[in-house]
Parts: C-alpha cells; sequence; structure tokens
C-alpha cells in the first residue's frame, strides 16, 4: 500500500491516497475501487496488474482495438451513427424505421396533451408539429429518400393525425 499522495490514479486519473496499491508492470498507484480487488489487498500486493495493463485498448504498433482472443465479431446490416440509422445498401428504410419509432415514442408520451378535448385542435397541431413530427424529421436531409419511404413516413403520420383527433376509420364488410 502506498502513503497519502496526491500521484494520480492509473485508471481514473484522479488522486490516490492511503487506500491504493501499486501495479507491478506501469508502477502506477491505483485506488482500491479502481483496482476491483475484494477483500485484503496485502494478498495480491506483489502481484497486482491494474486494468490498463491487463487490457490495453490500442494494441501497440496497429490501428485496430484489442477485444480479447474470445471475442468474434460479426457483421451487420444497420447500424446507429450519432443518432442515425445507416444500412449498408445505402438506402433510408432503417433510418425511416428508426424515425417512425422515435416518433410514436413522443408522441405516445404526449398523448394526454394530444387527444384533450378541453385544448384546441390548433395547439394540439402546434404541440404535435413541434414535438412530434421534429423528432422524426430530425436528421431527414440526409437520407436518399425513395417514395416508398415517403409513403410510410404519410402512413404513420396520418395514423397518429387521426388519433389525435379521434377520428376512427370503420370498414365495412360486405356480405
Amino acid at each position: 500500500m502506498q502513503k497519502a499522495t496526491r500521484w494520480p490514479c492509473g485508471v481514473c486519473g484522479k488522486g490516490v491516497g492511503s487506500n491504493s496499491i501499486q501495479c507491478t508492470r506501469c508502477q502506477k498507484c491505483v485506488h482500491k475501487k479502481c483496482s476491483g480487488i475484494n477483500g485484503s489487498m496485502f494478498k495480491v500486493m506483489k502481484s497486482f496488474i491494474c486494468r490498463s495493463c491487463l487490457k490495453p485498448a490500442i494494441s501497440t504498433g496497429r490501428t485496430s482495438v484489442d477485444i480479447g482472443a474470445s471475442e468474434n465479431l460479426g457483421d451487420s446490416d444497420k447500424f446507429c451513427y450519432l443518432g442515425d440509422m445507416l444500412s449498408v445498401a445505402g438506402d433510408a428504410y432503417a433510418a425511416v424505421e428508426a424515425r417512425i419509432r422515435i416518433r410514436w415514442n413522443k408522441f405516445r408520451q404526449l398523448v394526454p396533451l394530444l387527444t384533450n378535448r378541453d385544448i384546441s385542435l390548433i395547439r394540439r397541431g402546434r404541440l404535435y408539429s413541434s414535438c412530434v413530427r421534429s423528432s422524426m424529421l430530425h436528421g431527414s436531409e440526409t437520407w436518399p429518400v425513395r417514395k416508398e419511404n415517403e409513403e410510410v413516413l404519410q402512413k404513420a403520420e396520418m395514423r397518429m393525425v387521426r388519433w389525435m383527433c379521434g377520428v376512427k376509420i370503420e370498414f365495412q364488410v360486405k356480405s
């Protein structure tokens, strides 16, 4: 154990005190809470290796990230980057699908206000436009939108507007 000094922790960078241990590889002091040691530090004092030395974030001499020998990475058809969904095909289907899901979540949060008959339809429309529609259109400037994407967005919007206005579509079954 180290004496009460103000050296930076080898893991978190904050100053270490009396409750710390020194790494045998990098010789940096590490807080007990940052070391991951449960129980007494005296048992592992001579052979302690900090997390930074055990699993370096970037391998030396390479540009790839070291994730360990037992990890397998798989291919993905779509992924989220800065809040926007990107797909391998380069189309906007994944982005449109994600934005509609976000829009429905925002709509469900605001349902008590959007369906309240005491609030005028104009105010509900402004609330819908500023909160719900804007959440759906966020980032849409970069989408390569096709006609099918526009139709899906329009269907979702019309369902929400009908719900907000209290209009129900009734289907008649012909016999």
